[in-house]
């Protein structure tokens, strides 16, 4: 691969945020050497208005020759009406897919200057620090047979199917206790063993690779009770593991514990260790050119892309630093100014934040 990323600003307030972590990497280029192209392109919506399709071939060929992608969210109601496969979040899933990120990380830190800005008491999320991991592309987003059909009633019904293979869950839980093996060496396993079949093999391959790293304590734990302990007691987790939608709907939950999921970035990971980073936040197009987006969640986005893909340690570290410090001194976004503050517009948050990096 060249030593280029490709940046895919997306829809919404993708733009505006995409714009702020580009304030903080060309901070890098211009003063640390950091040395790399950049290419930009679309996905999403802007790229069915400009292509035709939300994920066209060319993008996905740029996206394959690079070492990582950073992108802003896809989406909003100016697509609602286009066909299933052409909607923005459809190119969002190809680009997955085609990629093969099957690995996707959601890290939920709460920094001590934003502690009274969850919904949550102070005691319970000060010095919260879990890891979501999140296999991406498998499970009923991606199992086949699905759609609308109707039966001999002429009744219309809508069915996807949940389907997991053992190398796929193999693979995501490999990367999972090597995640706990970096951390606290704790790990829980969610699943639904209970009363869903694939999850019961989920479980039994979890528990065999466990065997390959016993130092990691290994749990497990029903997606209700995850999603009642995430909100009761969070800090008794340190990575969890689990499928493509109880991941979806899990790490959501735990992004705002931290106060606002805009503070929350991500990372989805190949094999190779080629990656796409989002922040985890949607394209709010409700907010969208109003200057007000957290740009943080992106920013922190793209210091995961530098440590994981370009294994630039320092340079990753340097930026989550400057995040911290530009909290620490007070400077708040609308979405986490509840503990009062200087309130920033988006553009000032980068500037602040690439100032200081």
């Amino acid at each position: 691969m060249s030593d280029t990323f490709v940046i895919l600003p997306g829809d919404g307030i993708g733009p505006e945020i995409v714009n702020e972590a580009e304030k903080v990497l060309n901070w890098l280029k211009d003063n640390e050497g950091l040395d790399i192209e950049v290419q930009h392109d679309l996905i999403g919506g802007q790229a069915y208005d400009e292509y035709g399709v939300p994920f066209a071939d060319e993008t996905l060929e740029k996206c394959r020759a690079a070492k990582a992608i950073l992108m802003g969210s896809v989406g909003g109601p100016k697509w609602d009406g286009v066909d299933y496969d052409k909607r923005p979040e459809a190119g969002l899933l190809r680009a997955r897919k085609e990629l093969n990120l099957f690995a996707n990380l959601r890290p939920a830190l709460v920094f001590d200057a934003l502690v009274d800005a969850s919904s949550l008491k102070p005691e319970i999320v000060k010095g919260l620090d879990i890891l979501i991991v999140r296999e991406l592309t498998g499970g009923v987003y991606f199992g086949e047979p699905r759609g609308v059909d109707t039966n001999d009633k002429g009744e219309r019904y809508g069915f996807n199917t949940l389907v997991y293979s053992e190398p796929e869950v193999e693979r995501i839980a490999r990367v999972a206790f090597d995640m706990a093996m970096k951390r606290d060496k704790r790990l829980c396993s969610v699943d639904k063993a209970n009363v869903l079949e694939s999850t019961v093999l989920w479980r039994e391959v979890v528990e065999r690779v466990a065997k390959d790293f016993p130092e990691v304590d290994l749990s497990h734990m029903y997606v209700d009770n995850a999603a009642m302990q995430l909100v009761r007691d969070p800090k008794q987790f340190d990575v969890i593991v689990t499928t493509n939608m109880f991941g979806d709907i899990l790490s959501d939950c735990a992004a705002m514990l931290t106060g606002s999921i805009g503070m929350l970035p991500s990372a989805s990971l190949n094999e190779s260790g080629q990656g796409m980073y989002e922040p985890c936040h949607g394209s709010a197009p409700d907010i969208a050119g109003q200057g007000i987006a957290n740009p943080i969640g992106t920013i922190l986005s793209m210091a995961m892309l530098l440590r994981y893909s370009l294994n630039l340690e320092e340079e990753a570290a340097s930026v989550e630093r400057s995040v911290e410090g530009a909290l620490a001194e007070g400077y708040r976004t609308p979405d986490i100014a509840a503990d009062g503050g200087e309130m920033v517009d988006t553009a000032r948050m980068g500037d602040v934040i690439a100032g200081s990096v």
